[in-house]
């Protein structure tokens, strides 16, 4: 009887909870989905409704449609196994306290700073990207609908009081960032999915345009594989989020798992709900429009409030408002939390080489990092930085930082060659795509 009982619990114990070193009972207790879980999932949603989703169909407007669907053929499956590969590289190093100081337990200190000086820049550029968004947006839109004379963001101080005030809510900790970004998130998943059904009375077909050469299809579909990659894009939140569950949790396995399972949750989500949005959004607005986008450096959805007219249009200029604001402020509190994870990190890094980790005061790291961010901004609002030319420059980083860094620790650390195979293959691929993409795009 015992013996059978015994069986029972060995064959009823799943692989996960046995590298966990716990019975199934354990484990599925350990796992069990938690507000923690929840706000993570919004924050990566939040992430990826963002700057991707509101400059996408400028881009597909420039490019066409048959360039779009090329590119997501490959982009989309190439995206959901590099931000699993991130996720696991991060869960398995000894030390996890900010992204260099995972590099940095791999392959040592000199690597450590190198490569998350990579990923650093990445997030500047971000920062570039979401700052001067939310600036020259909410100026177009006040200004578009008669609440200001001129444009706000011509103003510099405009600008400056919006990133103070995104800062200090980024600064407050994750619960604090978790209840101000659900609403937005929710709100925004709705409002994509009800724009993008209200697009269908907008559709043209004469949007989808001749099917172009197949040369110049493939060029234009590598030229715009970070648009399609950064429309469901969260790879900035991954990073934060598994550094939070390996702080909260005392079993890697328990963290990795959890992190995985809000990763999935968070691509199936935005796959539907986006995919349909950016082709919808794409039938409905023509070429003419995104060079009017690409002109102003101003979003599709901002650009839609100025044409859009007929039955509906003060809805779905209401609501493109809503989706365009609630997206870059969600984005650009992903975005921070990586920033002042990597920013620390690299800090960190130095100070330690000058004087004993105890004698090192955080607080006073983090405030200085504060005020940096405010800084660089800011510069980027004055400079009025043009957003989707940084797309694409920040594509080779985003290509080594995503793909190529975590395969070649892959291929160079025993501990994950478990993670070698067909994936890793197309990882690699596509980091090598995402490099020679602004090179194409600019030749």
């Amino acid at each position: 009887m015992n013996m059978a009982t015994n069986s029972s619990v060995i064959v009823s114990d799943s692989p996960a909870a046995r590298r966990a070193g716990m019975s199934e009972s354990e484990w599925r207790e350990a796992i069990k989905f938690d507000s923690t879980d929840t706000g993570w999932v919004i924050m990566s949603i939040g992430m990826a409704i963002g700057a991707g989703i509101v400059f996408l169909p400028v881009q597909v407007g420039l490019m066409g449609l048959w360039v779009f669907l090329l590119s997501s053929i490959i982009g989309y499956p190439a995206m959901y196994l590099f931000q699993r590969l991130f996720i696991n590289t991060l869960a398995e190093s000894p030390e996890c306290k900010d992204y260099p100081s995972v590099i940095s337990g791999y392959l040592g200190k000199n690597w450590g700073i190198l490569l998350g000086a990579l990923y650093f820049v990445m997030l500047v550029i971000w920062m570039f990207v979401y700052s001067t968004a939310i600036t020259n947006d909410s100026a177009s839109y006040l200004h578009t609908f008669g609440v200001t004379d001129g444009l706000l963001s011509e103003n510099p101080f405009y600008g400056l009081f919006l990133i103070c005030i995104l800062v200090a809510i980024s600064s407050r900790g994750e619960k604090l960032l978790f209840n101000v970004s659900s609403l937005m998130v929710l709100t925004k998943l709705f409002v994509v999915a009800a724009l993008g059904l209200s697009m269908i009375g907008l559709w043209h077909l004469a949007n989808v345009g001749m099917l172009p050469p197949m040369g110049l299809l493939i060029k234009n579909a590598i030229i715009t594989l970070p648009f399609t990659l950064t429309s469901i894009l969260f790879i900035q939140t991954l990073s934060p989020m598994v550094i939070s569950y390996r702080s909260r949790e005392k079993s890697v396995e328990v963290a990795r798992h959890k992190a995985l399972r809000a990763m999935n949750i968070a691509f199936g989500v935005l796959f539907v709900t986006v995919f349909f949005y950016a082709v919808s959004f794409t039938l409905a607005m023509g070429h003419d429009e995104a060079v009017k986008a690409y002109e102003q450096n101003i979003s599709a959805l901002a650009i839609a409030a100025q044409f859009i007219s007929g039955d509906g249009a003060g809805w779905v200029k209401i609501v493109s408002v809503i989706l365009n604001i609630f997206a870059v402020m969600t984005a650009f509190f992903g975005v921070y939390l990586g920033f002042r994870e990597a920013t620390q990190g690299i800090v960190m890094n130095i100070l330690r080489r000058k004087m004993p980790a105890e004698k090192i005061n955080e607080s006073t790291v983090q405030r200085g990092i504060m005020l940096f961010a405010i800084l660089l901004a800011w510069s980027a609002i004055v400079l009025n930085a043009p957003v989707l030319s940084f797309t694409s420059i920040c594509s080779p980083i985003f290509g080594m930082v995503g793909c190529l860094i975590p395969a070649w620790l892959v291929y160079k650390v025993p501990a994950l060659h478990k993670y070698k195979g067909v994936s890793l293959v197309i990882i690699v691929i596509t980091g090598l795509l995402l490099c020679v993409s602004p090179f194409l795009a600019f030749s």
